[in-house]
């Protein structure tokens, strides 16, 4: 649990970044230009808010600087792009909980340049093998129609740490206590918490007590979590000795320590004493999986997701849809670019309400839903006059046999890492073991409660999963390794930037800085979805576009129609250079983060 006081030295800056943040932030408040002002720069897109990273040995992308500078010190003492990816991870789990944490699970694709392919992981656990959906069903109630996304209802078994080993025995190059000495060494002797990541943390607080009555077991996170009972401040030293000593387990012991050993034990404790169904059988028998990527090609190039149970396939049926259309001609932030962008998402989404699950226990049609013959029928239903409904139905795709923190490294041998890591909706479930130091998922809140279902829940199952990391490749040579982290926003946010890079010519920077939509509404594979629909802009699309999408009957919000906020991802890249080999790399402006190389 959080206990130790600071030491003298960062008790005074503790003390100090208490009397001047409240003053900092009301001058920043009342001398800074608003949101819709920005100074100019010499290229590029005026939208565009710094250049990319350009580095020849190794490079990194996260969502918290720091996280980005241990990524680097691994590369630089010889560590692996993997190794990279993991260090970076862990240190994510302590300094940007909001989003991720050895608590949920983890996807990635690894560019092997040994044997010129993509190679894909699946970390995602199951539910507890010893509760049934009648069992779950008679815990919630009669009158419940979704799993709740606190308490133990949605927590399914965590597979990022084994998901970190399975990545480390294939591609490492440290030693794991190496790899993981940054993450604990900041975490026993504190970090400075930064702006947006803050303020993400202060807003689960305030869900969570709304929510209190729904946790079983609350002292825990908030002794975890908050100091002197309030969440940290940007610019506030935050400790984690829990979790050092966490890390420090599996840094000597492997992942065995948290699936069979002391943390295993914890874990099984813990829930036993709440009243949850995961028992330590259910950690002791989980495996990651190596899986085969699914990929469709778009204009020349190969995109690469991992397939089903997560929805990055909803990304490639997306591009198939929009192959057609000649996005550039159309012109970037155009009404029908916006609009073909907008119908694509609706008809895939439909499509991922309908299909995507475990496909250990349930027939995904993953070959019919990446046909091109079926992106030419979804394509038909669109009209350039007039938007779908949000509720689109589902298509009937060929059956034939044969989808959060994000961040990417790359190395000097080649090595290209797409690595995304989450614990789903917020923080996760509310809910931490005693003396782990971490919060365990909602992922299972994403199950289905109809037995009907594909994405039923059912002991043992995966649930169907947001998280995506994708890949691209052009002639069979390593060209991007991207992410877009946000729930439903990933394929939608996948799409915009390979299409801005592809069909737009951006820059890997420029790609994400640009104004980016989100579709809301619509089915979906957990609780039904909503009727609604609502097509946010960003600010930056001209009024006239606005209006013309009202005309065709979308309910347009956000900046752009005058209106409030929504959350369009954070994204970062590596793109490499076929002609020069070098990479360049880029991180999401509307984070934290940080790009950084050598």
């Amino acid at each position: 649990m959080h206990t130790p006081r600071p030491t003298t030295l960062t008790a005074r800056v503790a003390r100090l970044a208490t009397l001047v943040a409240p003053a900092l932030a009301l001058a920043l408040a009342t001398a800074l230009p608003g949101p819709s002002l920005a100074g100019d720069r010499p290229i590029g897109p005026a939208f565009a808010g710094r250049s990319p990273v350009i580095a020849a040995h190794g490079v990194a992308a996260t969502s918290q600087p720091l996280a980005t500078q241990v990524a680097l010190d691994i590369l630089r003492q010889g560590g692996s792009a993997v190794d990279a990816a993991i260090a970076a991870n862990a240190a994510l789990g302590l300094m940007e909980p909001t989003g991720a944490g050895i608590g949920g699970d983890l996807f990635a694709l690894v560019w092997d340049p040994k044997t010129g392919q993509v190679v894909g992981l699946n970390a995602s656990g199951p539910a507890a093998r010893g509760q049934t959906l009648r069992q779950l069903k008679a815990k919630l109630g009669p009158q419940a129609s979704v799993i709740p996304p606190v308490g133990v209802a949605p927590v399914t078994v965590p597979g990022a740490v084994a998901g970190w080993f399975a990545l480390h025995q294939r591609f490492g190059k440290l030693p794991m206590d190496k790899v993981l000495a940054p993450a604990i060494a900041y975490a026993r002797d504190g970090f400075p918490l930064s702006p947006v990541i803050a303020e993400g943390w202060a807003m689960n607080f305030r869900r969570f007590e709304q929510r209190r009555a729904m946790i079983e077991e609350f002292d825990n996170a908030r002794a975890t979590y908050l100091i002197d009972g309030q969440p940290p401040r940007a610019g506030q030293l935050f400790r984690n000795p829990d979790l050092a000593r966490t890390y420090d387990l599996l840094a000597a012991h492997g992942a065995d320590a948290f699936y069979k050993g002391d943390i295993a034990r914890a874990m099984d404790a813990y829930f036993r004493r709440i009243g949850g169904p995961l028992r330590y059988a259910d950690f002791a028998a989980f495996t990651p999986e190596w899986v085969r990527p699914i990929a469709t090609s778009y204009r020349g190039y190969d995109v690469w997701q991992i397939p089903p149970s997560g929805q990055g396939i909803v990304a490639l049926e997306m591009l198939n849809i929009l192959e057609a259309y000649d996005l550039k001609a159309m012109g970037y932030g155009s009404a029908d670019h916006l609009h073909v962008m907008a119908e694509a998402k609706k008809l895939a989404f439909a499509d991922r309400a309908r299909f995507i699950a475990d496909p250990r226990q349930a027939m995904v049609p993953t070959a019919g839903l990446l046909s091109k013959d079926y992106a030419a029928r979804r394509r038909a239903l669109i009209a350039m006059d007039k938007a779908l409904p949000a509720s689109v139905d589902p298509g009937a795709p060929i059956f034939a046999r044969a989808d959060t923190v994000y961040l990417t490294a790359a190395d000097q041998d080649g090595m290209m890492v797409s690595l995304i890591q989450s614990n789903y909706r917020g923080m996760g479930s509310g809910l931490v073991a005693d003396g782990l130091g971490f919060m365990f998922q909602d992922r299972g809140a994403q199950f289905s409660l109809d037995a009907r279902h594909a994405n039923a829940y059912a002991p043992g199952k995966r649930p169907f999963h947001t998280i995506i990391p994708g890949f691209v490749t052009r002639d069979g040579k390593p060209f991007l390794s991207y992410g877009v982290m946000g729930g439903d926003m990933q394929p939608q946010g996948h799409v915009q930037v390979l299409t801005n890079i592809i069909d737009f010519g951006m820059d890997v920077q420029a790609a994400g800085d640009a104004p980016r939509w989100r579709h809301i509404g619509g089915p979906d594979p957990g609780d039904g979805g909503s009727p609604t629909s609502a097509l946010y802009l960003e600010r930056g699309i001209d009024p006239a576009v606005v209006a013309e999408l009202k005309r065709r009957g979308h309910e347009v919000t956000g900046g752009a129609a005058g209106g409030g906020y929504e959350d369009v991802g954070g994204y970062q890249a590596i793109l490499r250079d076929p002609a020069t080999g070098l990479y360049w790399a880029a991180s999401e402006m509307r984070k934290d983060g940080q790009a950084a190389g050598y």
